[in-house]
């Protein structure tokens, strides 16, 4: 990429309108270079339509050349305590003199925290009178600082950059008169297609959007705040993942490992930690060795995907909320006006009837059935599985939408495969990287997985989209809309699974999808088309292609029966902590008692 001049900019790229920043005008003097000078002669060759320094001095003097014509002075803001040079004074006492920016300048551009400042704790505070100020004096205000990879922005936006532009345009109180951004492709689209947009605009892409664990981006996944904020954000599906506990009540839980989602190795059950090789998990807490009781007395606790980025969710309630039953959380989909059925999923169904003499799907069906859902046509129920046999035992006792979780990432998929997926689902859910594969986080092309499933009548829904930028390839700039746009327009996908459903809700209803010609940050990104840029040299290592989906990945053996569970001597079921093999131990000698106290100490170091 070569250095371009400002005529080259103008002749290249054509730009509605021209900003020149003069950020060292001083400097530039000292070394007998003039700034002015070059900007008066670059004005009369190209239209500018913005100049801005931090310099008062450089702005007053072309503030003469500049009172009739197109082009604005914009003074710069740098932070509070900075020195402006040829004031010598603070930026922060600069700001309290409106009335002297507007001799020289007809706007300001300052940091974005100057309008919404920022507390310690990343959390918004409350916002400043600047922009009512500053329009009172007759300047206009333009925000600067925006970047969409931005690892601090507040947590108030739940990792949405579009969510903070609209927070300074759309907020009801003011709105500033533009922004500065590294990412210009959110900030146009969120003025254009987003701005002044309610929660019931009309729906312009046939897009189901489906919960992960409720709003689990916001708070502890599968608790009554996440469901109902999932449900006020606009979500379509609500879903529960099914765990069941040691006295066999069905509960909401994103996980069977009581740590990964709860506090639970803080408290005494913890020293009920072990490995289970069957479900491949160390160290874990499982579900099934507590009753609901004791489960209750957990709290919750938010899951941070990206925690290794330090990018973690919402820490002010990172244990708020409380787990939901089963049936609780049916009545609450229920109770939902706006939520138009639920997703049940099911997992370790074998392993729970075989092992542990717990029968997962009887105790579904018979929630459902007491809930009301077989009775009523209000509310579609989906039944999520990666096990073939549990999707055929619904299908042998139900008419519930069924459907296929593919757990892992595939580039191809068999026509029969397909074929032999119709024999017990109806839908199929596919990972982002089935859809749009990626090395190093950049896509690579597409694949022909989505058409495929449709084309033999399977809707195809796909996960898990987040806000994180880090969960985006780059060839999306970090962008979520772009993300699911580019999912909607180039492959026609059916729903979305999400944990942030307020952005994929937003999206199905931004305005641009309605216009015949559609903006160009309203277009799809070419697959393959970032990494085509990228010399051979600085190319990344060719990882290996992801497998093909055969007949033989998606047939599993029937499910084994309920094996029946022994009384203990009080004449309850309830399990003590479990040896490496996942299987209850009835007598602990006082040396286990000690290897089961260090261990979570161990763990937690």
């Amino acid at each position: 990429m070569q250095i371009l001049t400002v005529e080259d900019v103008v002749t290249q790229t054509k730009p509605p309108k021209l900003w020149l920043n003069v950020a060292h005008d001083m400097f530039f003097s000292q070394h007998n270079l003039s700034m002015r000078t070059f900007v008066l002669s670059v004005s009369r060759r190209v239209i500018v339509n913005y100049v801005s320094s931090p310099e008062v001095g450089f702005l007053r003097s072309i503030v003469s050349r500049f009172r009739t014509g197109p082009t604005k002075l914009v003074f710069q803001f740098l932070r509070p305590d900075d020195v402006e040079p040829s004031t010598n004074q603070k930026y922060g006492s600069l700001l309290r003199n409106l009335t002297f920016i507007k001799t020289f300048a007809t706007g300001i551009l300052v940091p974005k925290y100057y309008i919404w400042p920022v507390d310690s704790s990343q959390y918004l505070q409350n916002h400043t009178s600047l922009v009512l100020d500053a329009h009172a004096a007759g300047l206009e205000v333009f925000a600067s600082d925006f970047v969409n990879d931005d690892a601090a922005l507040p947590y108030d936006y739940s990792y949405d950059p579009l969510a903070e532009y609209l927070n300074f345009i759309d907020n009801g109180n003011f709105s500033v008169d533009g922004v500065l951004s590294d990412f210009p492709i959110t900030a146009s689209e969120t003025v254009e297609c987003f701005s002044h947009m309610g929660k019931n605009e009309t729906v312009q892409a046939n897009l189901l959007v489906i919960s992960s664990e409720g709003a689990s981006g916001d708070y502890p996944g599968c608790t009554d705040v996440a469901y109902n904020k999932a449900v006020s954000d606009g979500v379509d599906i609500l879903d529960c993942p099914v765990q069941i506990t040691n006295d066999g009540i069905p509960f909401c839980l994103g996980s069977i490992n009581l740590r990964d989602r709860t506090n639970v190795a803080q408290t005494d059950f913890g020293n009920r930690a072990t490995n289970n090789p069957d479900l491949n998990i160390e160290n874990g807490v499982f579900a099934y060795n507590l009753t609901w009781a004791q489960i209750q007395t957990l709290r919750p606790a938010i899951f941070n995907p990206f925690s290794k980025f330090s990018l973690f969710r919402n820490p002010r309630a990172r244990n708020d909320g409380k787990l939901m039953h089963l049936s609780d959380f049916l009545a609450l989909a229920n109770n939902a006006s706006s939520v138009s059925g639920v997703l049940i999923s099911i997992e370790n169904a074998a392993y729970l009837a075989e092992k542990q003499g717990l029968g997962v799907i009887d105790a579904v069906l018979d929630a459902l059935s007491k809930a009301g859902y077989n009775n009523q046509r209000g509310k579609k129920v989906m039944i999520k599985s990666s096990d073939s046999a549990v999707l055929s035992k619904f299908k042998s006792s139900s008419n519930y939408e069924l459907v296929y979780l593919v757990d892992e990432d595939v580039h191809d998929i068999l026509n029969s495969t397909i074929l032999e997926i119709k024999k017990f689902a109806s839908s199929v859910v596919v990972s982002k990287n089935s859809v749009f594969p990626t090395d190093q986080a950049l896509v690579t092309g597409e694949s022909r997985v989505v058409p495929k499933l449709q084309a033999f009548n399977l809707p195809v829904y796909v996960q898990f989209f987040r806000n994180e930028f880090v969960s985006q390839p780059w060839d999306f700039f970090s962008d979520a809309y772009v993300e699911i746009n580019t999912h909607v327009s180039t492959m026609a996908i059916n729903g979305v699974i999400t944990d942030f459903p307020a952005t994929a809700a937003k999206y199905k209803r931004n305005r641009c999808l309605g216009d015949r010609d559609r903006p160009l940050y309203m277009a799809p990104v070419q697959p393959g088309g970032l990494i085509s840029l990228i010399t051979n040299q600085f190319l990344p290592p060719a990882e290996a292609p992801y497998p093909v989906l055969r007949e033989n990945d998606v047939t599993e053996p029937p499910l084994p029966p309920v094996m029946e569970r022994p009384p203990t001597q009080n004449g309850s079921t309830e399990t003590g902590p479990t040896p490496p093999n996942g299987q209850p131990t009835p007598v602990a000698s006082a040396l286990l008692s000690c290897f089961a106290i260090l261990l979570p100490a161990f763990v937690l170091c």
